[in-house]
């Protein structure tokens, strides 16, 4: 392990010390992000590796609820990398679609009890910033968690309702990401909120007009425009 050693160095970057693990896992998760927004396969693989990059920095600096998430993101980015792969070859294309109410109340639902739950786990095993860490730095850090795994699930589901969790695990993970002194990652976290609107605009812009379900209306399939890309 020590030849990986020089990912727990620091270097500055425009003046604040920052983590090559760090620095390394947020540059592949903007590629990331750009890849899904285009839907292409790639996003997977760079995905998993950026986990393992921030994986590194998040155990670096004690967020035991963050380096949890990235171990369940290399799981699910497998399993949503063998999923659009199948729609793929099943479909001609990675075709995305809203989802209806009741997979949206299993989402809010998951969102709220799995925070609940996994920041009382945190708690009780003093896993997340210091022991005795109040319960609204503890729940943070386990929503980071559970919003990503929430997020990863549906974006292999391909929900375009995906990029909203997404939006509201960035929104706690920028000040987060600085209280822990990761500051890349909040410089990153902030990236991601401009990336995830154009996402939002941009997958819902693939389908015809008339064929987007809103929120508000039942959901159906949303055809793609164009193959996706490879």
């Amino acid at each position: 392990m020590s030849a990986f050693h020089w990912l727990n160095e620091q270097f500055s970057f425009f003046g604040l010390p920052v983590y090559w693990s760090d620095f390394l896992g947020n540059i592949l998760a903007l590629a990331t992000v750009w890849l899904a927004l285009r839907r292409s396969l790639v996003a997977w693989p760079v995905q998993i590796l950026g986990s393992v990059f921030l994986l590194v920095a998040s155990l670096n600096v004690h967020l035991g609820g963050n380096a949890a998430r990235q171990v369940v993101i290399i799981v699910s980015a497998s399993w949503g990398w063998a999923t659009w792969k199948r729609s793929r070859e099943q479909e001609g294309a990675i075709n995305v679609r809203w989802a209806n109410w009741s997979e949206r109340a299993v989402l809010i639902a998951a969102m709220v009890l799995g925070t609940i739950a996994f920041a009382a786990v945190l708690q009780w095993q003093d896993a997340s910033f210091y022991p005795g860490a109040p319960m609204w730095m503890v729940s943070a850090d386990a929503w980071i968690f559970v919003g990503s795994i929430l997020a990863m699930y549906s974006q292999a589901r391909r929900y375009i309702e995906f990029w909203f969790v997404w939006l509201a695990v960035d929104l706690v993970g920028v000040p987060l990401a600085v209280h822990s002194e990761l500051y890349f990652s909040g410089i990153v976290y902030s990236v991601f909120f401009v990336m995830v609107v154009l996402g939002i605009r941009d997958w819902a812009s693939r389908s015809k007009p008339q064929e987007i379900a809103s929120p508000l209306e039942p959901a159906v399939l949303v055809e793609s425009r164009e193959e996706t890309s490879r």
